[in-house]
């Protein structure tokens, strides 16, 4: 697998995880997640895993061969 296509969903996932989590947390309206704490916690875990590919990935990409 590309060293870039897990960064990328990283990013992507990380990006999706903190916008359910302000929606959960109310600070993002106009949806029927906004204010609704189980949203908070699914992208906080959502937020964390993104995280936690895009930084494995990086290091990966950065080993010598």
């Amino acid at each position: 697998m590309k060293t870039w296509l897990p960064i990328v969903l990283g990013v992507l996932l990380v990006l999706a995880g903190g916008l359910w989590a302000l929606q959960g947390l109310g600070y993002v309206g106009g949806s029927s997640m906004s204010g609704a704490r189980e949203w908070f916690w699914i992208g906080l875990a959502t937020l964390v895993v993104g995280l936690v590919l895009a930084v494995s990935a990086l290091r990966r990409g950065r080993r010598p061969r």
